[in-house]
C-alpha cells in the first residue's frame, strides 16, 4: 500500500519550473577524465543531475537527483560540455527555474549503438571496454536514456536534447538521417514534440586545433536539413587536447557554454553576454 502511495504522488509531483534535458554521445559527451580545480564546485543548487548509474565512492544512487558536480555521466568520466550548459543556463534563467540533465553516452561507440533497431548487433562486436560500459546501462543504452528520461519526466519537464558524437562516425553521410531516426524514436517514447525538445548537436574538435574528425563538421553542419528543430553549436575556438579527439577543460567549458547561449532564446530568455 505505501508503494502504491509514494507512486501516486510522484505522479502529481512534476515542477513545470524544473527544465530537463537529455545528453547522449560518445567520449566528448561522457567528459574526458581530468577534472580542474575550478570545476569542481561549488555548483549552484538549481543545477541537478540525474545519476543514470550507481557512483558508489560519489554517494549516489541511480535514478536521484543531485547537485551537477562533475563528473555527471559515469564515475570514471570528467569534464564534458553538459556541466557548463547548465551552470549557463542557471546563471541566466530566473531564480525560480531549475536546470536538470540525463547523461547516458559510451566513449568510442558510433550512433548505431543508440539505434533501436541496431544497437544488438553493434554491441556485439563492440570492444571489450566497450562492452563493459554497455553493460552499465543493462546492455541498451538507448532503453536506459528512455528509462532515465521517464523516470526525470516525473520531477519536470523534458526541454532539449543534447548530442555530441561523430567521431566514430567520420565521413558518414547517412549519420544525419541515423540522427533523426534516433531523435524521432526519443520523441515518441517520451511523448514530446519536437518543437518543445528541439535537437542541439555540437561540432567535434574543428580544423582551426587540427581536429582530427574535423572533416565530420561539414556532415554534422547538415543535420538541421534533416531535422527542423536541430541546432549544431560551432566548436571554433574551443581548445582542443593533444589527441586531436578530445576538448581540454577551457574547450568544454565554451562548448557548454555555446550549447547554452543556443536554447536560451528557445527558452524565452536573452543570449548570455560573453565573460
Amino acid at each position: 500500500m505505501t508503494g502504491l502511495l509514494l507512486f501516486h504522488v510522484s505522479a502529481f509531483s512534476q515542477d513545470t519550473n524544473f527544465l530537463v534535458f537529455l545528453c547522449f554521445g560518445q567520449s566528448n559527451m561522457e567528459g574526458f577524465p581530468g577534472i580542474e580545480e575550478q570545476d569542481k564546485g561549488p555548483v549552484d543548487e538549481r543545477f541537478q543531475v540525474l545519476a543514470a548509474v550507481d557512483f558508489p565512492k560519489g554517494g549516489r544512487t541511480k535514478g536521484n537527483w543531485y547537485p551537477a558536480v562533475p563528473p555527471l555521466c559515469r564515475p570514471s568520466a570528467g569534464l564534458g560540455p553538459a556541466d557548463y550548459f547548465g551552470r549557463t543556463l542557471v546563471s541566466n534563467l530566473p531564480p525560480h527555474l531549475r536546470i536538470g540533465v540525463v547523461n547516458v553516452s559510451v566513449a568510442g561507440c558510433k550512433i548505431e549503438l543508440f539505434e533501436p533497431a541496431s544497437y544488438q548487433s553493434y554491441a556485439s562486436n563492440a570492444a571489450p571496454w566497450m562492452k563493459n560500459i554497455i553493460k552499465t546501462y543493462g546492455g541498451n543504452p538507448y532503453q536506459h536514456l528512455v528509462e532515465m528520461a521517464k523516470l526525470a519526466q516525473k520531477d519536470g519537464v523534458i526541454k532539449g536534447i543534447l548530442l555530441h558524437q561523430g567521431e566514430s562516425n567520420t565521413n558518414d553521410k547517412q549519420w544525419p538521417a541515423k540522427v533523426k531516426g534516433i531523435y524521432d524514436s526519443l520523441l515518441g517514447d517520451l511523448n514530446l514534440k519536437a518543437e518543445e525538445a528541439p535537437l542541439v548537436a555540437g561540432e567535434l574538435v574543428g580544423a582551426d586545433q587540427k581536429g582530427a574528425c574535423a572533416s565530420m563538421n561539414k556532415i554534422i553542419g547538415d543535420l538541421p536539413k534533416t531535422i527542423p528543430t536541430a541546432h549544431v553549436i560551432s566548436s571554433a575556438g574551443c581548445a582542443g587536447r593533444p589527441d586531436r579527439l578530445h576538448f581540454t577543460p577551457a574547450g568544454y567549458r565554451e562548448l557548454g557554454k555555446r550549447y547554452a547561449e543556443t536554447l536560451l532564446p528557445l527558452l524565452g530568455n536573452k543570449k548570455t553576454e560573453s565573460k
